[in-house]
């Protein structure tokens, strides 16, 4: 095997059962089983789909900011009750729970790596945004 630095950015790592690593085109495939490590320079909310929620039913999400500063908000589990937010400036993570509905905000600039398995996941628009 010949090993080269794989670009973060133009590629997705694909954490296999059999315990290998492969590194493939960056398209989320939602009926796709395993891990998936992703990794994003966003400069706006729209790069980072912020007038939508997402949910990932069949695993938990690491989110991580690795540069910049964002915000990670959860969608209220009640009605009535109030959005959650969770700062993560650079170099911090968070654990988000599978089933639960999430959305990403930005302070600034940021690169961003998530993991998670895709099969399942989900977006749903914010109702009041177009």
């Amino acid at each position: 095997m010949t090993l080269a630095p794989i670009d973060l950015y133009a590629s997705f790592l694909h954490l296999e059962q059999g315990g290998e690593v492969r590194a493939v085109p960056p398209v989320f495939d939602h009926e796709r089983d395993g891990w998936q490590v992703m990794t994003f320079h966003v400069e706006t909310d729209a790069d980072v789909h912020g007038d939508h929620w997402e949910i990932h039913t069949t695993a938990d999400e690491v989110v991580s900011c690795l540069t910049g500063g964002i915000r990670l908000c959860f969608r209220p589990q009640r009605p009535g009750d109030e959005e959650e937010q969770i700062k993560l400036p650079a170099g911090t993570a968070v654990v988000v729970p599978r089933g639960r509905w999430h959305r990403i905000t930005l302070d600034a600039p940021s690169d961003i790596m998530s993991v998670t398995v895709p099969r399942g996941s989900r977006l749903e628009k914010r109702a009041g945004t177009t």
